[in-house]
């Protein structure tokens, strides 16, 4: 199936449940709800010399089905925070992912104090506001979703006091990044034209990434030796999903990936 068949089908439904939202949640109500979050936290000072992860919490997936459709937010994020992971990601899409922003809610009420990031296909201003309203950090802009419109969202995202994380997968999308003035730039190692995953892409883009960013690595990491290739490469943070939601003991793995 090609790329805008796999991206056209999420995004309509995207687009579906956002207007359902919309319907039922005006913004103002989310804003005053995002105000009594507080001032944003200055969490990039927090990012570690080591390897640091952002592990995921996900249900399933679009090139695997469900991987783990029984999956207890709460109880994943207390395992993932308890191996030393950096911050959370939520994956809040419902439709090809099993996500929610109640997901989200409900992590950040048992873990005031984590890190955490909502990944979606974030759209517009609305999605921005209900990101700091249901408690997020930090929020996942895609620029293959967004384009030249990255660099608007971008700077939406910080008047919501969330820090984006501007997700890449070639040069010319790391350059839409840089003009975002994003600090954390991800490359993600899978091509959305199959949904394969090929590693030699983060280590080929890497270099591109433009000084004082912090590279997140993003799709395909699943070993130790894997997370110390890269970091030695240049990058500092790892959002590794799959290999941690299908596992029995994601805690031990986390500890693994940052050597503990």
């Amino acid at each position: 199936m090609p790329v805008a068949s796999h991206l056209d089908r999420i995004l309509s439904g995207v687009r579906e449940e956002l207007a359902l939202r919309k319907s039922r949640v005006p913004i103002g109500d989310l804003l005053r709800k995002g105000e009594e979050r507080g001032p944003a936290r200055d969490l990039l000072r927090t990012i570690p010399d080591g390897p640091g992860i952002i592990a995921e919490i996900k249900r399933a997936s679009p090139s695997r089905g469900w991987i783990r459709r029984d999956l207890d937010a709460v109880a994943t994020a207390a395992a993932y925070l308890e191996g030393g992971a950096w911050a959370v990601s939520i994956l809040t899409e419902a439709r090809s992912f099993g996500g929610s922003l109640a997901d989200l809610s409900a992590v950040r009420a048992a873990f005031p104090a984590a890190t955490l990031l909502r990944k979606d296909f974030v759209l517009d201003e609305y999605m921005l506001a209900e990101s700091r309203a249901h408690g997020a950090d930090l929020v996942l802009l895609m620029v293959s979703v967004l384009g030249e419109r990255t660099e608007k969202m971008a700077t939406l995202a910080r008047k919501h006091r969330l820090e984006p994380l501007v997700e890449t997968r070639d040069a010319a999308e790391i350059a839409i990044a840089a003009r975002s003035g994003a600090r954390l730039i991800g490359i993600n190692n899978r091509d959305l034209s199959t949904l394969s995953v090929d590693l030699s892409t983060g280590e080929r883009l890497l270099p591109l990434l433009p000084p004082g960013a912090y590279p997140v690595v993003e799709s395909g990491i699943s070993r130790a030796d894997q997370v110390r290739r890269f970091h030695k490469a240049g990058a500092r943070l790892f959002l590794v999903g799959e290999s941690l939601a299908g596992c029995k003991d994601p805690a031990d793995t986390i500890r693994r990936y940052v050597g503990k």
